[in-house]
């Protein structure tokens, strides 16, 4: 079922929406940006469409909702812990193709990936709905198509996107449908645009093998890579994180346990007892969050971890791009099997 609203209409839909759901959407900071003088767009709660940017991709991904930056699990005392409370009210979140697919990893990681389930994480998607933003065509440095992410899958309960001076919007959950109908200009068969081809291609090799970890293509990573993390941060499937406890009183027994944001581009997130630190380089580094991306996850759960979102070639400060070390990793698998044929 779909619906044909000028920006009125939707725009009183989504007030509609707002009596029953937070809205959190990618929003245009102006002047908010990584050097001066420039804009960003990042996700933030909003409640009008005025507020929403559907024009341009978001710097960084959604992610922040389900995996906050810095989030306290609980607090604790010397004879008792107590979980901390959480806003738990319902938020349907705002997002492109890519993105939803990144949710099924998200998901995969924190409630299907062993015999527990993330109970915080839980807590917080229990409360999350995803509307879809339609993608009629490819922002720079995407290539969703190549990873299989340019088609949404099921899960969202609303479509939209800008059409003819007005929008479209499919509606899956007949629940909303009302609201919809209520502020429509008229009906219609709507099926949410995607993205059918990007300029950025990859090839990602079937199989990669040992031999790979000491390739001489990481080193080119060691002299370029600032191991500065921003790829991760805007990654919208990159989750790792590092615990830490928060201490009221001196003896250490009065405190607070966080889970904090963390990334494997950065120092000390591999430093173990003892002084060791697996992974010093810049190279090694990237050898790493190359392979779990477009390998090592896929050995585990039968797909890749990477969207194609393109966000991490956006962010680079050094100009790396991660389409690119994939094509470079697809060669270099090729060349490996040609010299074992050859030796055969």
């Amino acid at each position: 079922m779909g619906y044909v609203l000028s920006r009125e209409g939707l725009d009183q839909v989504l007030q509609g929406l707002g009596t029953e759901y937070r809205l959190y959407a990618p929003v245009l900071k102006m002047g908010e940006g990584r050097f001066a003088d420039t804009d960003v767009v990042r996700y933030d709660f909003v409640t009008s469409l005025d507020q929403i940017e559907l024009s341009k991709k978001s710097d960084y991904a959604f992610k922040e909702l389900l995996t906050p930056l810095s989030e306290t699990l609980f607090f604790f005392t010397e004879g008792e812990v107590k979980v901390a409370d959480k806003d738990v009210r319902d938020v349907i979140v705002l997002l492109r193709a890519c993105d939803l697919h990144a949710v099924k990893r998200l998901d995969q990681m924190y409630l299907a990936n062993g015999t527990e389930k993330d109970w915080f994480y839980q807590r917080i998607r229990d409360h999350v709905r995803f509307a879809l933003i339609g993608c009629p065509s490819s922002f720079e440095n995407c290539f969703c198509a190549s990873m299989g992410t340019n088609v949404a899958p099921e899960g969202w309960v609303f479509s939209l996107e800008e059409a003819d001076g007005g929008y479209r919007c499919a509606v899956a959950d007949g629940t909303l449908a009302g609201l919809f109908a209520e502020h429509a200009d008229a009906e219609a068969d709507v099926e949410p645009a995607h993205v059918v081809e990007n300029d950025t291609k990859v090839r990602v090799p079937e199989n990669v093998p040992t031999a790979i970890y000491k390739h001489q293509m990481w080193d080119e990573y060691t002299v370029r890579c600032l191991k500065c993390g921003r790829c991760t941060i805007a990654c919208p499937t990159c989750t790792c994180y590092t615990m830490q406890d928060v201490f009221y009183t001196d003896n250490g027994r009065v405190g607070e346990r966080r889970r904090v944001a963390a990334s494997c581009m950065i120092d000390g997130y591999t430093d173990v007892a003892g002084g060791g630190q697996y992974r010093r380089t810049g190279g090694e580094r990237m050898r790493f969050k190359v392979l779990h991306k477009v390998h090592d996850f896929r050995a585990r759960f039968g797909y890749d971890m990477c969207v194609g979102c393109g966000r991490c070639d956006d962010i680079c400060p050094e100009y790396i791009s991660f389409a690119a070390c994939v094509n470079k990793l697809a060669d270099a698998v090729d060349a490996l099997g040609k010299e074992v044929d050859g030796d055969e």
